[in-house]
């Protein structure tokens, strides 16, 4: 990777612990139905209709008209959201600032329900070092589609090979390179750091 001057950030499982698992753990009492609960009725597909601007009040009235056994949890999968938030990933607040001060460019691109995003936005540190970001619930499109990361090439004033994306899911590790942007799969901090290494970054 050579004239790197910009780093991007996925926000979720890369800088923030977000968990459906730490509210219906507990809730079920029983780590396999959470797991069904999860994976069948508030699963990725219908989470990320909410990542793309649907209003959280649409989506759980519709998704509980679909399976009304379900109606209590996934109103619960609402009303109790900020605890699926466990807190800052550790230690990636140090990798962002000293990413910062040695004068790299630090945005975030997400995909994250605007609703919900506002409830993280203020109360984590670790966002507050971004100079600048673009949440998918805002924009009503998703990660790993080109459009969203155009937008975050055009707002900035970007361009895609002077960039690093981290993120810890590979579609979208693949929809940043299609897009011309150097990329990192995230599986952890000291993974990163030596990817980080080894292409001369830090």
């Amino acid at each position: 990777m050579k004239n790197i001057r910009n780093i991007v950030f996925d926000y979720g499982a890369v800088l923030l612990d977000w968990n459906p698992h730490y509210v219906f753990d507990p809730y079920f009492g029983d780590v396999e139905k959470a797991n069904w609960f999860i994976a069948n009725i508030c699963n990725m597909e219908w989470n990320s209709t909410l990542d793309a601007g649907k209003p959280f009040e649409q989506g759980v009235r519709e998704l509980s008209a679909e399976h009304p056994e379900w109606a209590k949890e996934i109103k619960l999968y609402h009303e109790r959201w900020i605890d699926m938030v466990a807190g800052q990933i550790e230690g990636m607040d140090e990798v962002v600032s000293q990413l910062k001060s040695k004068g790299y460019g630090i945005y975030g691109l997400t995909n994250w329900a605007s609703e919900t995003f506002e409830l993280v936005r203020h109360k984590y540190p670790i966002l507050a070092l971004m100079d600048g970001m673009v949440v998918s619930g805002e924009e009503h499109c998703l990660k790993p589609g080109a459009q969203i990361f155009n937008i975050l090439m055009k707002r900035y004033s970007l361009k895609p090979e002077e960039c690093v994306f981290i993120d810890d899911n590979a579609a979208n590790v693949a929809g940043a390179r299609a897009v011309g942007m150097n990329a990192i799969q995230f599986t952890g901090r000291e993974a990163l750091l030596d990817s980080l290494r080894q292409e001369g970054i830090i």
